[in-house]
């Protein structure tokens, strides 16, 4: 559906992370009739309706009625609620159509898209690749790493570049355009979102989405050392290439950890296939001091560093933030909300490499008794809480440790998301640090 004009469209799911709140005012723009629902009350999404105070449009919050899926022209569905939610059932009984804000910009978009997707590692090589490919192109960088590009349509053009972010919940609901990039990039694949997509399997079969409609023209580049990931690159009809830390020339980076060598490494090998030199990718990230919530150094006083990994929503990635500092040196704080994943290998290597282990929320009892069933002589303490934890935390940190948020759990619980989670921390640390 192109011409929006006086079509009445629900957008389902305002939230507060921009998407929603950038495709309610595209879509008022084209002279859409918009009604935004959201579970969520007014109360509780008041900052995301404050931004679209003044707009010609209708908000149905806190509640969810039918008529406002089966009575619309179209469904404009935050990527998060799975398609078998009952609302989005009944839209397709009706004969409804259904999209996403990130369907909605692909279908119209004038220039090539480069697009990273992954379990983690995606945002930093997202952001790394926008960088590098400004030495050559006008770039636009987008999607789940949190900038809508929808108001920017009529200022991309077709020799520009596109670098979209792209979650396993985008290309999901993607798949039914038959897209794939003419770049994709694969970082790591491991285990996530599976009370979302039933298994790993239908995790993967989702990520598979970035390359599955590509052509002879196009590109895949896999993390070499993710076996998910290259098995995910071999459905594509593109040139494959594999990008690793092993045996190739390294960028000098201002952020810290193994895995930020590989997100380098991931965007260099996508940049590299657009015509980008290596002096020019290295230019673009020397400097570059990583995201927010992404080994994070919120506070460094009295030969403390405190870093903000709240990112970190699944154990592999908590024990690739452990293994960027030196071993016996970290004070970690891990656990949150129960997301069924295994657990006992951050366990073994906070048992083997941290200074002391402090738990918080729902998974803080097990994974301290995991920890000391490994080792019994491990420093384990049950924060509970994240305050609680800071305040061991300063009571067990000297001069040369490091302070770790790297949680390996998801945030729910506790907190809303994980930059809750992650602004929290930095507020104590530099309250007290």
């Amino acid at each position: 559906m192109q011409d929006l004009a006086g079509k009445r469209v629900t957008v389902y799911g305002l939230g507060h992370f921009g998407g929603g709140i950038a495709v309610c005012r595209w879509l008022v723009e084209q002279g859409a009739r918009v009604t935004a629902v959201d579970r969520q009350s007014a109360e509780a999404l008041a900052d995301s309706v404050q931004q679209l105070n003044g707009l010609d449009m209708t908000f149905h919050l806190g509640r969810e009625d039918e008529a406002d899926f089966t009575q619309a022209d179209l469904i404009v569905a935050s990527p998060a609620i799975a398609p078998a939610n009952p609302m989005l059932v009944a839209a397709r009984a009706a004969n409804v159509p259904i999209t996403t804000e990130i369907k909605l910009f692909v279908e119209r978009c004038a220039a090539p898209i480069a697009a990273v997707t992954g379990t983690k590692g995606k945002s930093t090589t997202t952001e790394m690749l926008g960088r590098m490919l400004r030495a050559r192109y006008t770039t636009w960088v987008g999607g789940n790493i949190g900038k809508s590009l929808l108001a920017d349509l009529p200022k991309i053009k077709p020799d520009h570049i596109v670098v979209l972010e792209l979650s396993s919940y985008m290309l999901e609901h993607l798949r039914t355009l038959q897209w794939s990039p003419h770049v994709a990039v694969i970082t790591m694949i491991a285990p996530d979102h599976l009370e979302w997509h039933g298994s790993f399997d239908e995790y993967v079969r989702a990520k598979r989405t970035i390359v599955e409609f590509q052509t002879e023209k196009d590109f895949v580049l896999a993390n070499e050392n993710s076996p998910p990931a290259v098995q995910i690159a071999s459905a594509s009809k593109g040139r494959r290439l594999l990008f690793g830390t092993i045996g190739r020339r390294r960028l000098e980076l201002a952020i810290a950890g193994e895995h930020n060598q590989l997100n380098a490494q991931a965007a260099l090998a996508a940049a590299e296939v657009l015509g980008v030199t290596w002096d020019e990718a290295q230019a673009a990230v020397r400097d570059f001091a990583g995201l927010p919530h992404r080994l994070q150094i919120v506070a460094d006083r009295n030969g403390v560093r405190w870093c903000n990994d709240s990112i970190a929503t699944i154990p592999e990635a908590a024990v690739v933030a452990l293994e960027s500092f030196e071993p016996g040196r970290v004070v970690q704080i891990v656990g949150g909300w129960d997301k069924g994943l295994d657990m006992t290998p951050m366990c073994r290597a906070l048992a083997a490499r941290a200074k002391a282990t402090l738990t918080i929320g729902q998974t803080g009892p097990a994974l301290a008794a995991r920890v000391r069933e490994i080792n019994p002589d491990a420093t384990v303490i049950e924060a509970g809480d994240l305050p609680t934890a800071v305040t061991h935390a300063r009571e067990l940190a000297k001069p040369g440790d490091v302070v770790l948020l790297s949680p390996g759990c998801a945030s729910y619980g506790q907190f809303t998301n994980f930059q809750e989670r992650g602004e929290m921390f930095a507020r104590l640390a530099s309250e007290g640090a």
